[in-house]
C-alpha cells in the first residue's frame, strides 16, 4: 500500500484496543468498569464510563455520557433506554437523566450480559451487540462499541494520547484495513477480502490464498448449481418437490432448522429461500437430491464447477457445510473448504450470471408458501447498511463465524455489486463487526478511489461479464429501474 495513502483519516483500532482505561475493579470476572476521557473538535469534553467485556480492552463505551458530550454538536442524538431496548434519534435533543459523565462508585462491580438488545435508529430497526444496566432509580444506560458508535454517528474516532479520545464530528466516518492490519486487528481472523465483484478489482485481502472452512456460506455453491439447473429448465421455481427420509432426519437432527416431514411437499423456490436465509440445512439437501439424485452425485457437481471457475483451493464434501465423517475405521471429521479469494470468483460469478439471487438474499424475512412458515435472514448488516443485498452466513466450531457480504453501489452509469469475505471470527459478533468495518471500507474506496492497491486489470477475476443473454439482460434492467 501507498505510504501517503496510510495518512488518511480513518478509524484507528486502538479506540477499541489501546485506549488506556483505568480499572476501578481488576476483579470482575466478566466486565471491569473504567473510564476515559473524551474530547470533540468543538471544544466539549468530559469523563466516560467505561466497560471492558470479557477481555481488557474490549472496550464498550457508556452512551449516555457521550450523547451528554455531544449535545450542543452538529452529531446530537436523543436517547431511549429501556430494560433490553434502544432508541436513538440523531439530531434530537438529549435529556440528561442525572449520571451523565460522572466516575464509576469505588462499590460497582456491574453484571451484565451482552446482547443483541433491540436497537432502533431514527426509528429503523438495526443490530448491534450492546450492554445495558439499570440506573437509580429506574432509569438505563447503554454501553456501546466505539467502532459501531462511530459507524452510527458518521464521525471519525481516533485516539490522540493514553486515555483520551478524539470525535471529530466534521470528520465522515472511514475505516483503513491498512492501519487495522498493522494494529493486528485481523489476527481475530482467518481471511478476509474486500472487492468489487462487477469488474473483478479487489479493495483489500488478508490470508486470502489460504483454505479455511467456511461452513454454511458452502451453500451459495448449492444456490449456484440450484440456478444453473433452473436455467437448463431441469427444474423450476414452483415445481413441487418430496422429501426425503434422509432430508426428513436430518431436519429433526441437532442441526436442523426447518421441521420438515418425509413425503411433505414444498417449492424448489421455498426450498431457495429456506437455505439461504435461515441457513436450512435440510432445503440444501433436498435440493442436492432433486438435481444430482443423491447428496454424493451432487458434491460431484459442486467439485467440478469449483475446478471450472478455478477455484483452486476449494473442496466440497457435502452441500450444506456441516462437518461430515467419513465412513472408516477411525473417521475423519470433514469440512467444506474454501479460501477467501476463491469464494470471492466463486460469488462474483454468481452475481454476474444470476444477478437476481440477491432479490432472495436482500430480503430481511420471507414466507414459505409451501409451509406457511415465516424465516428470518441470518445477515445482520441488512439492518445496519441500506447498500446491502445479501448473501450468506455460516459457523461451525472449525470453520469459526464466516459472513459473505454483498452490497450495490451506482457509480453514475451502472449499479455495480461490492462483496465483502470474512472467514473465521470468534463469534457473530466479531463477525458481524468485521464485515461491517470492511463493507464500508469497500463502498468508501468505491466512491473516493482511497487506498486501492492495484489496479482492476491486475486483480481481474476471469468471466467478470455476465456469460448468458439473460444475465446480461436482467443487470442493465436493474440498472436501469435504480436509475429511475
Amino acid at each position: 500500500m501507498k505510504t501517503t495513502l496510510q495518512k488518511i483519516n480513518s478509524f484507528i483500532l486502538s479506540v477499541i484496543l489501546v485506549c488506556s482505561i483505568l480499572p476501578v475493579q481488576v476483579n470482575a470476572a466478566y466486565e471491569i468498569p473504567g473510564i476515559c476521557q473524551v474530547q470533540t473538535d468543538t471544544g466539549a469534553s468530559g469523563t466516560v464510563k467505561t466497560m471492558d467485556y470479557s477481555y481488557d480492552h474490549n472496550t464498550y463505551f457508556s452512551l449516555r455520557d457521550i450523547a451528554m458530550i455531544l449535545k450542543d454538536t452538529d452529531k446530537s442524538f436523543s436517547l431511549e433506554i429501556t430494560k433490553n431496548a434502544i432508541s436513538l434519534n440523531s439530531g434530537g435533543g438529549y435529556a440528561p437523566v442525572g449520571m451523565e459523565n460522572a466516575p464509576w462508585e469505588n462499590n460497582e462491580n456491574p453484571n451484565i450480559t451482552l446482547r443483541r438488545n433491540e436497537f432502533a435508529l431514527d426509528g429503523q430497526k438495526v443490530h448491534y451487540y450492546t450492554l445495558i444496566m439499570a440506573l437509580p432509580p429506574g432509569d438505563y444506560d447503554c454501553f456501546i462499541m466505539a467502532a459501531d458508535l462511530a459507524m452510527i454517528l458518521d464521525v471519525n474516532i481516533t485516539v490522540p494520547s493514553a486515555g483520551l479520545i478524539q470525535i471529530d464530528t466534521q470528520t465522515p466516518f472511514s475505516v483503513s484495513p491498512a492501519a487495522l492490519e498493522e494494529s493486528g486487528y485481523f489476527y481475530g481472523v482467518n481471511g478476509v477480502l474486500a472487492g468489487n465483484a462487477t469488474t473483478g478489482e479487489i479493495y483489500y485481502e488478508y490470508q486470502s490464498d489460504t483454505p479455511y472452512p467456511i461452513a454454511s456460506t458452502s451453500k451459495l455453491m448449492t444456490c449456484l448449481l440450484t440456478m444453473e439447473a433452473v436455467s437448463a429448465k431441469q427444474l423450476a421455481f414452483e415445481e413441487q418437490v418430496t422429501i426425503s427420509d434422509a432430508v426428513a432426519a436430518l431436519s429433526a437432527s441437532d442441526d436442523g432448522v426447518i421441521a420438515l416431514e418425509s413425503g411433505q411437499q414444498i417449492t424448489v423456490n421455498d426450498l431457495l429461500l429456506g437455505a439461504l436465509l435461515p441457513s436450512s440445512n435440510e432445503c440444501a439437501l433436498c435440493l442436492a437430491e432433486t438435481i444430482a439424485g443423491s447428496e454424493e452425485a451432487f458434491v460431484q457437481m459442486m467439485n467440478r464447477k469449483a475446478s471450472e471457475l478455478g477455484l483452486s483451493q476449494a473442496v466440497f464434501f457435502n452441500c450444506h457445510g456441516l462437518p461430515s465423517f467419513t465412513e472408516t475405521p477411525i473417521p475423519a471429521k470433514c469440512q467444506n473448504r474454501m479460501s477467501a479469494e476463491d469464494m470471492f470468483r466463486l460469488v462474483s460469478y454468481l452475481l454476474k450470471v444470476y444477478p437476481q439471487i440477491t432479490d432472495i438474499t436482500s430480503q430481511k424475512t420471507a414466507t414459505l408458501q409451501s409451509l406457511g412458515l415465516e424465516v428470518r435472514n441470518t445477515n445482520p448488516l441488512l439492518h445496519n447498511l441500506p447498500e446491502a443485498t445479501g448473501l450468506k452466513t455460516g459457523t461451525t466450531n472449525k470453520s469459526g463465524a464466516c459472513l459473505v457480504t454483498s452490497l450495490t453501489a451506482d457509480d453514475g452509469a451502472m449499479a455495480h455489486d461490492l462483496v465483502v469475505i470474512v472467514f473465521g471470527t470468534e463469534d457473530s459478533i466479531e463477525r458481524g463487526r468485521v464485515s461491517a468495518l470492511l463493507a464500508r471500507y469497500a463502498l468508501q474506496t468505491f466512491h473516493t478511489g482511497a487506498e486501492k492497491p492495484q489496479s482492476p486489470e491486475d486483480n481481474a477475476v476471469p468471466g467478470s461479464l455476465p456469460t448468458n443473454a439473460e444475465a446480461a439482460v436482467d443487470r442493465i434492467l436493474r440498472t436501469a429501474r435504480k436509475h429511475g
